[in-house]
């Protein structure tokens, strides 16, 4: 299903509006999972009084308040809203847990097509390969509430988690030897992405001023080879964006 998605950018539905645009961080949050593509608009009345019902569905069902543990299931709400600022009013009604798309890609009304979504609202469910398990889940969620979901991971053929790499749900365990060094290398661009424009001083961007982030963060590289075993040497040659400082 992360194939779906891969090349675009999801972002979350908190307070900092968080993107997953990685393909890691993609197929951690999506892989094994069961989704919901929700097709809707804060300008359809229909669909203002879904929401209420579709959020307590979703909250029952992945918030450690009613659950031991929360489903494999993902929420996603794809905006036929008319303007970014409607869509972000509406998403302030939205599950806090769900993603979106932004309102700038046009991918949104690619997946309408897709899947011949030809009225709102409509809850288009997916298996883990993307197929589709329901065309449109609303009177199934209305009628049923949470216990549906049994129905769709059984239908889903979903793996269970306890029999599944503990890795991918814990994100401070290593897929290799070296992941140390690619974790730290997405934290870098990120921060640098984040302080761009907030950097007066170019010495500054290249690490030859007195920036007291840009060592912290060359210090957080430097120390990756000791963790993971392998010298600095080794480290120069395989990620060229390290560099051995004294």
């Amino acid at each position: 299903m992360a194939d779906l998605f891969l090349d675009k950018v999801l972002v979350k539905n908190n307070k900092d509006k968080d993107e997953l645009d990685t393909e890691r961080e993609m197929v951690l949050r999506l892989q094994n999972r069961v989704m919901m593509l929700f097709f809707g608009s804060g300008e359809c009345e229909r669909c203002k009084e879904f929401v209420p019902k579709l959020k307590d569905f979703f909250k029952r069902l992945t918030d450690e308040f009613y659950v031991e543990r929360a489903a494999q299931l993902v929420l996603l709400y794809i905006s036929l809203d008319s303007s970014e600022k409607k869509q972000l009013k509406f998403l302030k009604d939205m599950p806090k847990g769900c993603l979106f798309i932004p309102f700038k890609d046009s991918y949104r009304m690619e997946l309408k097509s897709k899947f011949n979504v030809e009225e709102i609202p409509t809850v288009v469910v997916l298996r883990p390969d993307g197929s589709v398990l329901s065309p449109n889940a609303v009177p199934e969620i209305c009628n049923r509430g949470p216990d549906c979901f049994q129905n769709w991971k059984e239908g889903a053929e979903l793996i269970d988690r306890n029999f599944m790499m503990a890795e991918e749900f814990d994100d401070t365990k290593m897929r290799s030897m070296t992941d140390p060094l690619r974790r730290l290398k997405y934290k870098v661009d990120k921060k640098k992405k984040k302080t761009e424009s907030r950097e007066e001083d170019d010495d500054e961007e290249d690490g030859g001023g007195g920036g007291g982030g840009g060592g912290r963060e060359v210090s957080e590289l430097a120390m990756a080879p000791a963790l993971c075993g392998f010298s600095v040497t080794a480290a120069c040659s395989t990620f060229p964006f390290y560099e051995p400082f004294d």
